[in-house]
């Protein structure tokens, strides 16, 4: 069964990286995926290999593991492979289905294509990650142990 568009820009208006991406952002993003259905026990990434393409899962259940520890399992509307999308580096964790699974695939130069042609999406993805990076540091990092030399902004 084919995912709608309607469906898909749900989705991807779901994912935090894109939560300040505009309606006709979010519709060139949707329109950049391709649907997969997947088998279970299939490796959708693998630790350490370089990841190329970031993951929204529609339907289905898939494990995170790292060193062979199990961190997550991860349902519909969660995604993965943020990192290696941005950043071309090799995969932090595997992940593999638990059961028939339904995704959808925003590789890289799909990607590429995106950020080329609405070079917005790119500059609001760095923002929203900026303010999580910021959270992140109030969070867990103790005042005292704070980098003096970062923008106070």
């Amino acid at each position: 069964m084919q995912i709608t568009k309607k469906n898909r820009l749900d989705l991807m208006r779901g994912v935090w990286l894109f939560e300040q991406c505009s309606g006709r952002e979010l519709d060139l993003l949707q329109r950049a995926v391709t649907q997969l259905d997947v088998p279970a026990g299939r490796t959708l990434a693998q630790q350490g290999s370089l990841g190329r393409e970031f993951v929204v899962i529609v339907e289905g259940t898939a494990a995170v593991t790292r060193d062979g520890t199990q961190l997550a399992v991860l349902g519909p509307g969660a995604f993965f492979g943020e990192m290696s999308l941005l950043e071309g580096k090799p995969r932090a964790a595997t992940v593999t289905t638990l059961e028939p699974t339904k995704v959808l695939v925003l590789t890289a130069a799909e990607f590429s294509t995106v950020v080329t042609t609405m070079p917005s999406v790119d500059r609001k993805m760095l923002s929203v990650l900026a303010s999580r990076l910021r959270d992140i540091e109030t969070t867990y990092v103790p005042a005292n142990k704070r980098n003096t030399n970062t923008d106070i902004g």
